[in-house]
């Protein structure tokens, strides 16, 4: 308990900020909506646009004239933003303490490695959990004044779930990261560069038919917006292999963990 609430303390200025920058966002974009709102004619601006580009930013799929549509193509700028923060918070939890030249303490402790890392990953979980509830609450908020229908609420709240599935996977390769990597000052670049990696693999999977295959690999394709506005639901083969992305790096994370040698 007591590592538990050491590392909310430690990740209370990183929490903070990541919640500027998704508050800030937030703001931007709805800010850019007013443009739009119940003016067709704005969307003429699109025709100049590649076809292809405009399907895989999900614009096609959306009246972006509606805050349903404009939200539906602003999800996966908040998925991205989410997956970093989840990312970073994982990698860093664990990596910092031989960055930081603190393993010593934990070693010291009368408590196993995998006590370590479930005080840490919870803390690593909350932060991810508090990250969402703040953009869904400050969402929330931006958006009272153009008085959406339940239609939006609905699938608001698809997306938040599904912005939490997609948080999920990226803590839980975070952790694998900081856990496996002996060079702990690249575990958190790495997990940053798989994430964008995966963000173009998800934009390549829809703008080239013959690389649909990569929709497999990506985390951003498992929950599209487009797909979770038309069905109205999370669906259930990607959140089962979502469920075992995050199972297989979890176990993974523990299994390293407790064998490999640490840095004092």
């Amino acid at each position: 308990m007591n590592i538990f609430l050491r590392e909310l303390r430690a990740n209370l200025k990183s929490l903070l900020i990541w919640s500027a920058i998704i508050i800030l966002l937030i703001i931007m974009a709805v800010a850019k909506y007013s443009a739009f709102a119940g003016d067709p004619e704005m969307l003429k601006m699109l025709d100049s646009m590649p076809p292809a580009l405009l399907d895989a930013l999900s614009m096609r799929a959306f009246n972006l004239t509606t805050i349903s549509g404009f939200y539906g193509v602003m999800f996966i700028y908040f998925a991205l933003m989410a997956a970093i923060a989840a990312a970073m918070w994982g990698s860093d939890i664990i990596s910092k303490e031989e960055r930081d030249k603190t393993v010593e303490f934990s070693l010291v402790l009368p408590i196993s490695r995998s006590r370590v890392i479930t005080a840490k990953a919870l803390a690593a979980l909350v932060n991810s959990i508090l990250f969402v509830l703040v953009t869904w609450g400050v969402s929330l908020l931006a958006v009272r004044s153009y008085k959406p229908d339940q239609a939006f609420y609905n699938f608001l709240a698809l997306e938040i779930q599904a912005m939490f599935v997609i948080e999920l996977i990226f803590l839980a390769i975070g952790l694998l990261l900081g856990c496996a990597m002996k060079q702990y000052k690249r575990s958190g670049s790495t997990a940053v560069a798989i994430i964008l990696t995966t963000y173009f693999m998800s934009i390549m999977a829809v703008m080239n038919e013959k690389l649909d295959f990569l929709k497999y690999l990506t985390p951003f394709k498992y929950f599209d917006a487009g797909e979770l506005f038309r069905s109205g639901q999370l669906n259930g083969a990607y959140l089962a292999l979502s469920a075992a992305i995050i199972v297989i790096c979890v176990a993974g994370s523990y299994w390293i963990y407790n064998k490999r040698d640490l840095y004092i």
